[in-house]
């Protein structure tokens, strides 16, 4: 599948690292290092602009070696990118490390993979089938 992109940053375009790797980095686009003090939220640019076609979403990610590492993430853990949004692809990001971290140009942030969905309909029921789990709910399995 091809994806339109515009990149307006001096970054080379997302790719993939390794054959198996299923997201791309996305690396930040700020013209002067940008310091996330520990529980601040930011939005960090990319300078990217893209084209997701119908029936497809881009979803964004965490990087792992940042969270476990920093304690960076993403302040709504993963986003969604819709296939009709236009604007530039912007990460927001939290520090809950307990240092200042700082962001420079062409740090890798985040992480783009794009995936198929279904929409559907709903069918309202009375009533849903049965399960052995039933309504058991949190921690209900064992685990």
């Amino acid at each position: 599948m091809t994806i339109k992109i515009v990149n307006t940053s001096k970054n080379p375009l997302p790719e993939y690292k390794t054959l198996g790797a299923s997201g791309m980095d996305l690396l930040a686009n700020n013209e002067t290092p940008m310091t996330i003090l520990p529980m601040e939220r930011t939005l960090i640019p990319t300078g990217l602009f893209v084209e997701i076609p119908l029936g497809y979403e881009g979803q964004v990610r965490a990087r792992s070696g940042l969270s476990i590492k920093n304690g960076i993430t993403l302040v709504n853990c993963v986003g969604t990118i819709d296939s009709d949004y236009r604007g530039e692809l912007k990460i927001p990001i939290i520090n809950l490390g307990d240092e200042p971290f700082e962001i420079k140009q062409g740090d890798r942030v985040a992480q783009l993979i794009i995936s198929k969905y279904e929409r559907i309909d709903w069918e309202s029921v009375d009533s849903v089938e049965d399960t052995h789990r039933g309504t058991g709910g949190f921690g209900s399995t064992g685990v």
